[in-house]
């Protein structure tokens, strides 16, 4: 019999750890080869470790709740000489006390702190690299921070007493001291990564238009669908056909040159614990609202549950957002760090519309539909005529 480990595996593109949520198997029990063994649980998403080979549990070393690095070791599997020959290691010794040094040396190679500290982009939300907050950080000061795990906008609450009032070690000292006083509370893993990914989109200059949009033709066309879609998908497939006429806004800003999208992935907001995960609908403008209905509903479950495919994370030009779920009728959001646009709509409420044929008043099912854009790649006068087409084409559902 051989012994080989079980390795927190690569989950997905440059998630860089994950947290042990609950084992799925226990010691002594025989698995199969790509049998889930242990839930964890990244940034945005729990996901599950599969068994390397077929064979039997031998002891699971790693702690719940504890943050493991991919390529840590998570435990050891007991499996048949025939199993290893299967896996080509029927010529490889596996040393156990080698392979446990290698993975504590790895691990304690960064500080503790570090666990909480985002670094990769995570099932349907992109994860930022560093921000600067602060005009000047002193190499000391910025190793106490990193010892914290600590970023330069969380500095954005210090009074600086230094020279044209720099943040000086002592200022820095006092702050955190004062902050220990009061009640803390341990910020999730999506909360990070969301507060991370902000703090990456607020380094461009971001920008809002708004207009009022007629709901009431788009409410008669849904009752006659099944199944029937939300406003969201109808202003999403409305943004997709308008940025498949007209791929520009849609680009990002590289250099001196702007990269035009190579397909019309749209995302959609959508509210889960603790946190926003936003998956993702792949060339929404090739299919029509009826082929997208029964897709977007699956993907939005899923979320909700925190449980999206990697097909459907990552990856798109703009997102879209329905605030107006929340009572809100006006609202900026901000675009994600890969993207330069995002499309909000607020809540419907009766308003009086002038009608020039009957000369008089009528009531209109209107709600505000706004564009926040990266003001680098767009003007107001292009972000305003973007958002007219959304609008026209929502008016006109007919055509989605």
């Amino acid at each position: 019999m051989t012994t080989i480990p079980i390795i927190m595996p690569q989950l997905g593109e440059s998630i860089a750890e994950a947290v042990i949520v609950n084992y799925l198997v226990k010691p002594g029990d025989t698995v199969k080869a790509g049998q889930d063994l242990i839930e964890v649980e990244t940034n945005k998403a729990t996901m599950n470790v599969a068994s390397p080979a077929s064979g039997r549990i031998v002891e699971f070393t790693a702690k719940l709740q504890e943050s493991y690095i991919v390529g840590a070791l998570l435990g050891e599997i007991e499996v048949t000489k025939q199993e290893a020959a299967r896996l080509g290691l029927d010529t490889v010794q596996l040393n156990k006390a080698a392979t446990t040094r290698t993975i504590a040396t790895s691990a304690q190679s960064s500080p503790v702190a570090d666990r909480h500290r985002v670094e990769a982009t995570v099932r349907g939300l992109p994860v930022p690299a560093n921000a600067a907050g602060a005009s000047y950080i002193s190499p000391r000061l910025k190793a106490r921070m990193h010892e914290l795990g600590l970023h330069a906008a969380d500095l954005s609450g210090v009074a600086g007493s230094g020279a044209a009032g720099r943040v000086t070690v002592e200022d820095f000292e006092k702050y955190i001291a004062n902050i220990e006083k009061q009640r803390l509370t341990q910020a999730s893993t999506m909360r990070v990564a969301v507060a991370d990914a902000m703090r990456r989109s607020w380094t461009r200059p971001l920008a809002t238009v708004g207009l009022p949009v007629a709901l009431d033709p788009l409410l008669v066309h849904r009752k006659s669908q099944n199944p029937k879609p939300g406003p969201a998908l109808y202003a999403l497939r409305a943004l997709a056909i308008a940025l498949s006429e007209n791929s520009a806004p849609g680009g990002r800003l590289v250099g001196n040159q702007i990269v035009h999208p190579s397909a019309i992935d749209v995302g959609v907001a959508v509210e889960a614990e603790d946190g926003v995960l936003v998956p993702v609908i792949r060339n929404a403008d090739r299919k029509t609202l009826g082929e997208l209905s029964a897709r977007y509903n699956e993907l939005i479950e899923l979320a909700r549950q925190r449980k999206l495919p990697t097909d459907a994370t990552g990856g798109s030009i703009a997102t879209v957002t329905n605030y107006g779920t929340f009572g809100l009728t006006w609202a900026t959001p901000i675009p994600l760090p890969e993207q330069t646009l995002v499309l909000g709509l607020g809540a419907g409420r009766k308003m009086p519309h002038w009608d020039e044929a009957k000369g008089q008043f009528v009531p209109v099912m209107e709600a505000s539909l706004t564009l926040s854009f990266d003001h680098r790649v767009l003007d107001g006068g292009a972000a305003g005529r973007l958002l007219q087409r959304v609008a026209e084409l929502m008016t006109n559902p007919e055509r989605l």
